[in-house]
């Protein structure tokens, strides 16, 4: 089971943006510091960042915690634009400040020593796994990654994840990698996995966890549901799993998959 993050003190402050760095013409890096030092975060952890300046977004959004840089005190989110909160959020500049709520959610689970570990995750669903293969490494684990985009031209921080481990590419038009999908590729068959984490659309993730639920392999996910608050109150995102009915938020967004009714 992910780690409880219970014993963890929830802050709602402004951080300052370090830079607005883009990666393609729809995505986007957001580095941000805070006035004194950041909190200790886990991998799967997220945010909720307030969106100044559109009128037409009134609750905050929820974004994965993509790195964390301790000795700079700086942390980073991967977004991609998909409406009018995220678009304000494109035209962030160096000095801007933006309000958060986080760390906030559940975390992935370590992996028992000596275990094979595939990390999967497609288009801008890779954000949290950059911190969690970031994590690995530090304690010793070198993973696979298998990462999944439309075409050569999405593929995004290849040679960040390649400093991590052996990374796999698919592509659904084949312009690089394997054409297809993740559950395409034949590393999955070939290699033999004790655990996958795996984020990215539902699709991409009910496909991994169907493989994973028939080759008996553990598999943790991070679901991208809309959550208004961050904290259990406004139920929004709402999940069925073995337990009935819980929040992503507070009781995810990192779930094993044998806790979901999918």
């Amino acid at each position: 089971m992910s780690e409880s993050t219970a014993w963890m003190t929830k802050r709602i402050e402004s951080l300052r943006v370090v830079e607005n760095k883009k990666l393609s013409s729809n995505i986007f890096v957001l580095e941000l510091t805070a006035s004194g030092r950041i909190p200790e975060m886990k991998p799967g952890q997220f945010v909720q960042v307030k969106i100044d300046g559109s009128p037409d977004t009134f609750l905050r959004r929820p974004f994965s915690v993509h790195d964390v840089n301790y000795s700079q005190n700086t942390f980073r989110l991967l977004i991609q634009i998909a409406g009018k909160g995220t678009e304000t959020l494109s035209g962030l500049r160096t000095g801007d400040n933006v309000n958060l709520i986080y760390p906030l959610g559940n975390s992935f689970s370590l992996p028992a020593k000596g275990e094979r570990i595939l990390l999967t995750g497609g288009g801008c669903g890779v954000a949290p796994l950059l911190f969690l293969g970031k994590y690995l490494k530090l304690n010793g684990f070198v993973p696979d990654i298998l990462l999944g985009f439309r075409s050569r031209e999405r593929v995004i921080e290849y040679d960040e994840y390649s400093a991590l481990g052996k990374v796999y590419l698919t592509t659904e038009d084949g312009s690089l990698g394997t054409k297809g999908f993740i559950t395409d590729h034949p590393v999955l068959l070939s290699n033999r996995y004790d655990i996958i984490y795996c984020c990215g659309p539902d699709l991409m993730m009910k496909a991994v966890a169907k493989f994973c639920k028939e080759q008996n392999i553990r598999c943790e996910v991070s679901l991208e549901n809309l959550m208004g608050c961050g904290i259990g109150a406004c139920l929004c995102c709402i999940v069925d799993t073995v337990k009935g009915n819980v929040c992503t938020c507070t009781e995810g967004p990192v779930f094993n998959i044998t806790d979901l009714k999918w």
